[in-house]
């Protein structure tokens, strides 16, 4: 298992759109990870967000 996606795959794994994540980054809620050029997000980081939302 990957420890860090990229934003597309943090997109197909969660759900979440790709200006969601970005707003998301802007507020301090996900920590974007730079290598390089690309960008990372943590997985655990990623998986604690979604089971932290409200039940539906």
């Amino acid at each position: 298992m990957k420890i860090s996606v990229d934003i597309q795959e943090a997109v197909e794994m969660s759900g979440i759109s790709r200006s969601s994540l970005y707003r998301l980054f802007k507020d301090g809620k996900l920590t974007p990870r730079k290598s390089g050029k690309r960008t990372l997000v943590i997985v655990s980081e990623l998986e604690s967000y979604v089971k932290s939302l409200p039940v539906a």
